[in-house]
């Protein structure tokens, strides 16, 4: 069983079971109408070549009126939670994503995959690694595929960073230095409720560490040591704060890390190796990455090009509307963690233009280089955008 990115997710339903036919488009179910789907997923199904909006799942009947008005929904095609489990008479839906507190991953994936549908959920997977094990147990009896919103491993600074490891391009790796952390901001959100979010900053961005020192191990940690520290134990009474830890590796490799909720700046990693030094800052966000090594011949960086004029941009738009979005676009968003950022329509509207121009390195440039300058204008206006981030990675990001 695969649990990959909505790219890997995508590839997998084209190839394996239940292709669709040419020209036929995939109908996406949204299991949950808050901010996430409502402001960002839903509007760029408008802009998919190869996949629609099928059905809506909310518990607030309001809210489906108001979708069907919106997206030209049959009446039908609006679900409750209660009346979820019909879907599996409705051939429209071929693919259910739950866009939910995490707490209600397990119970909506295990009841998708009943229903015949193949399933992307929003990371965290679940709240326990039971839950996540049953999810993949259901997926698999149900010959269903199941995709997790995680995507670093298929960044290309990540891949280049891996590449670095297995080849030895700076001799055995020997350390590695990685975090992630921000400030969380309302104490009132879901995230720093334990029943709903199941954890703290560890689950929420903290995996992303844990993760950057397992693919540049390429091995599993065997030893975990770990300190946790709250300077506010109001506002994180029931979840994780601030967690350092440190992990050795079967080889002899030692990892330390550090995740938080109380401060922001803290992204990147560190590998040290024995002939040499290479890492990210900013590493795990969706916009302004950046690779470095102790050695300047040999970058960890992608080269800028020209932008294509529009002739060229529309041809290849036109021979390449299918295939996978380069995942430098991804790194767009950033930090989709915080939803108290709320950048204009416009905006949002903006940066759907250039990811869809995003088709190869000729255009990577130029998007990064606007998408920073509209940061910079309108300030951490991030968090709104991982409704693209998630469009793109399950839509435009899957094989004929």
């Amino acid at each position: 069983m695969k649990t990959a990115l909505g790219a890997s997710l995508a590839a997998l339903v084209a190839r394996g079971q239940d292709a669709p036919p040419p020209g036929k488009k995939l109908g996406w179910a949204l299991v949950g109408l808050g901010s996430l789907s409502t402001k960002q997923i839903a509007p760029a199904f408008a802009k998919c070549a190869h996949s629609q909006l099928a059905a809506v799942v909310t518990g607030t009947p309001e809210k489906g009126v108001k979708w069907c008005e919106q997206y030209g929904l049959p009446a039908d095609k609006v679900y409750s939670y209660e009346t979820f489990d019909k879907i599996i008479d409705d051939p429209a839906i071929d693919v259910v994503y739950i866009v939910l507190p995490n707490s209600m991953h397990h119970e909506f994936t295990i009841r998708a995959a009943k229903a015949g549908k193949h399933v992307f959920c929003e990371k965290p997977m679940a709240n326990t690694a039971a839950e996540c094990r049953e999810m993949i147990a259901a997926c698999e009896a149900a010959k269903r595929q199941l995709g997790i919103a995680y995507r670093c491993q298929f960044e290309p600074h990540h891949r280049e960073a891996m590449r670095f490891a297995r080849e030895k391009v700076f001799g055995r790796l020997h350390h590695v230095d990685a975090g992630f952390g921000f400030s969380i901001g309302d104490p009132k959100q879901w995230r720093l409720r334990k029943n709903l979010a199941g954890g703290g900053a560890l689950m929420d961005v903290g995996v992303y560490a844990i993760q950057a020192c397992r693919y540049l191990a390429g091995e599993e940690p065997v030893e975990v040591t770990a300190i946790e520290t709250k300077t506010d134990p109001v506002k994180f009474a029931e979840v994780d704060e601030t967690i350092s830890w440190s992990m050795k590796f079967a080889s002899g490799l030692t990892a330390s890390c550090l995740t938080t909720y109380n401060f922001n700046g803290c992204e990147h990693f560190t590998a040290y190796c024995a002939k040499g030094r290479f890492g990210m800052k900013p590493a795990y966000g969706y916009g302004g990455l950046a690779g470095w090594t102790s050695d300047p011949k040999v970058p960890l960086a992608f080269p800028d090009a020209a932008e294509p004029d529009d002739e060229a941009r529309d041809a290849a738009m036109s021979a390449r509307n299918a295939a996978s979005i380069k995942t430098h676009v991804r790194d767009l968003a950033a930090k989709a963690y915080q939803d108290q950022f709320k950048p204009s329509p416009d905006f949002v509207a903006m940066f759907l233009d250039e990811a869809r121009l995003a088709l190869d390195p000729a255009v990577q440039a130029r998007a990064e280089g606007v998408m920073e300058a509209t940061l910079r204008d309108q300030g951490k206006a991030m968090g709104a955008l991982v409704g693209a981030l998630n469009f793109y990675d399950l839509l435009r990001a899957r094989v004929v």
